[in-house]
């Protein structure tokens, strides 16, 4: 799609682009005979994915970790839509035990699974581990969802062969993939405080669930489940955890900036530095989104028809976008699903 389609709104070749709406995306949709979990669903763009995936019909189950912020969401979304399926259940992807009590508490209401929309997410943390010993970004942004997933997988195959309905499963990823570790991801130094950066962890774990999404769909292909997978960047959005992306966007500025004039004195080398940053404060406001713009892509790819059979792809703006080359690694991505699959074991 390029910046200027990012800037302006300019449609791609789905006929949507980042302007677009979650309801916009949507519109004549009938989502009525499908069940859907979103994780962190109470607020943000999860809540508004779970609130359009109701308006179209579908029955949500909201999975968060906050349980009051839960019963708020689903009041939220009952008030609008009185008709409305809602469910809430406990869900803290950080840890594992939790992971796998949401997995057996979903599995005994003997319900159907259409979609799961993978939304939940902690970003630019302090360092910290979770409860299983594990690096909190990794754990929280991926790994409980690598689990959830495996968990939830077979009533999902079961769910899509009795109804004749594709399953799909949508990953959140971002634009931060590209910004990781040297190697992509770092197995043998995963909980290493000393070579420990906020931003790159944060990269590494959007890396991660892209190669979920690539190794997981190599596999349902080969069995032939009538299940895709697919992940997606939403964009800037103005949610509280996107508060710290303009820090993020200037320290690539400065950085490209010190690149090209470092040669020059220091008065204009900070002069310049100031007017690019404010030039940057203005542009990254252009490129913000509002929430249902937000959560248009999750949306789209989660209910289009015109992606029937699409897998393994990464979309922006709704359209399929190109994504850095460490995702397009497959023997990563068989490496990073021997290494969770060990983790989630030592956990148990």
């Amino acid at each position: 799609m390029g910046m200027l389609s990012l800037v302006t709104g300019w449609p791609g070749p789905s006929g949507f682009g980042s302007a677009s709406t979650s309801e916009q995306v949507t519109e004549g949709i009938d989502a009525s005979k499908l069940t859907a979990i979103v994780t962190g669903g109470a607020s943000g763009i999860g809540l508004e994915t779970a609130r359009v995936l109701a308006l179209r019909g579908a029955h949500i189950i909201i999975a968060a970790r906050n349980m009051e912020a839960a019963s708020n969401a689903k009041a939220q979304i009952l008030e609008k839509i009185p008709k409305a399926r809602v469910d809430t259940i406990k869900l803290d992807l950080s840890s594992l035990k939790s992971v796998r009590a949401f997995a057996d508490e979903f599995l005994s209401m003997d319900l159907p699974l259409n979609l799961l929309i993978n939304n939940a997410g902690i970003m630019f943390c302090p360092f910290q581990l979770s409860e299983d010993g594990i690096e909190l970004q990794f754990a929280t942004n991926y790994l409980g969802h690598f689990l959830l997933t495996n968990l939830l997988l077979e009533k999902m195959k079961s769910t899509a062969k009795s109804t004749g309905i594709e399953g799909r499963i949508v990953n959140l990823s971002s634009i931060a993939h590209h910004h990781t570790y040297k190697k992509g991801i770092c197995f043998e130094q995963l909980n290493d405080p000393t070579i420990y950066s906020d931003k790159k962890a944060y990269g590494q774990s959007k890396l991660a669930s892209i190669l979920h999404t690539k190794e997981l769909s190599r596999r349902l292909r080969e069995e032939g489940a009538n299940i895709t997978v697919n992940s997606v960047h939403p964009g800037l959005i103005m949610t509280n955890l996107m508060r710290h992306s303009l820090c993020f966007m200037s320290m690539y500025l400065n950085y490209t900036t010190s690149l090209l004039i470092w040669k020059l004195n220091l008065y204009l080398l900070t002069l310049l530095n100031f007017i690019c940053v404010e030039m940057l404060k203005v542009f990254s406001y252009m490129c913000w989104k509002t929430v249902p713009q937000g959560a248009a892509t999750t949306c789209f790819v989660a209910t289009n028809p015109s992606l029937e059979g699409v897998t393994a792809e990464y979309f922006s703006d709704c359209n399929e976008e190109k994504t850095y080359v460490l995702a397009r690694d497959e023997k990563l991505a068989k490496d990073l699903w021997e290494f969770s699959e060990k983790l989630v074991q030592s956990a148990q």
